[in-house]
């Protein structure tokens, strides 16, 4: 499986320790995030994971930053992707199973870096339901 993962200054650790545990699993991984905490532009991260998710050059897509607001809209700006904001291991669940996600997106400054391994598994591991919830997914994209 193949994941792109991005973060601004507030996830630095947390992708690292992401990266480090899917390696572990045999996964590979591309790396557009920031190593440092100073001060960064997130959009300037997500953009290469959202395009990479947009146009299937990867299965997955994994975004961090303070809140996860900001990379998820700006994620959410393309039209393939389904990114959502993952706080615990129901809504990662619910979020791939009911919503067909393809990129989770992760608050650092709510979570834990346990936690936030825990949902990334969770994700990675949960199959979209379909039934109802395609024909939903299905209204998500603009067609103007």
């Amino acid at each position: 499986m193949t994941i792109s993962i991005g973060n601004d200054h507030a996830g630095p650790e947390y992708k690292q320790a992401i990266i480090q545990h899917l390696e572990n699993k045999g996964y590979t991984i591309t790396n557009y995030g920031t190593d440092t905490t100073d001060s960064a532009d997130y959009p300037d991260f997500v953009h290469p994971v959202a395009k990479d998710v947009n146009n299937g050059t990867v299965d997955f897509g994994i975004l961090i930053c303070g809140t996860a607001n900001g990379v998820a809209m700006t994620a959410n700006k393309y039209q393939n992707v389904r990114a959502g904001i993952c706080w615990m291991g129901e809504i990662t669940e619910l979020t791939r199973q009911h919503n067909d996600a393809n990129i989770i997106c992760i608050p650092a400054r709510y979570t834990s870096i346990p936690q936030a391994i825990k949902m990334v598994d969770i994700f990675l591991n949960t199959e979209f339901e379909g039934g109802r919830h395609k024909r939903r997914i299905d209204k998500i994209p603009l067609s103007c």
